[in-house]
């Protein structure tokens, strides 16, 4: 942890603060609200477990103005190759759009499954560069308003 005193005013560097966490998603959620006109938000979750009640693989997710963002999706590997990502990521989709939403975004590392969420309609629309060992994550966008 590092301190800088100036002016009366103390700047902390450290690990994660919940509480600072806390505080910061409130006063981002009241500016965003305040431009946007847009204040409700939510989050939404897949599971799949198997018999033993053990976790296949989930998802985690938030919407906010018709937007879904999916944070995570994870499919642990024995079941790869079941179908259990399209199975979790078809249910988010359909989940958002009851919820509101017309489109998601998501961002997964060159190393993970950009190729996954291109097989289910997502569109790339952006890089960032500079993920260790050369990779890259690779930011996707899909529209759930059916063509035509």
């Amino acid at each position: 942890m590092t301190r800088d005193h100036r002016s009366g005013f103390t700047l902390t560097t450290g690990e994660r603060d919940p509480e600072l966490n806390r505080q910061l998603d409130e006063g981002l959620t009241a500016f965003n609200a305040a431009a946007t006109g847009v204040a409700e938000q939510g989050t939404l979750s897949v599971k799949v477990t198997d018999d033993g009640g053990e976790l296949v693989g989930g998802l985690a997710a938030w919407t906010w103005g018709g937007l879904c963002g999916i944070e995570m999706l994870w499919v642990r590997e024995d079941s790869r190759r079941d179908g259990w990502g399209s199975q979790i990521l078809q249910a988010a989709e359909a989940e958002a759009r009851r919820r509101g939403c017309d489109r998601v975004v998501v961002s997964s590392f060159t190393f993970q499954a950009p190729a996954f969420y291109q097989r289910h309609g997502y569109v790339e629309s952006g890089r960032t560069l500079g993920i260790p060992g050369g990779h890259e994550d690779v930011h996707l966008f899909k529209s759930l308003i059916p063509p035509g």
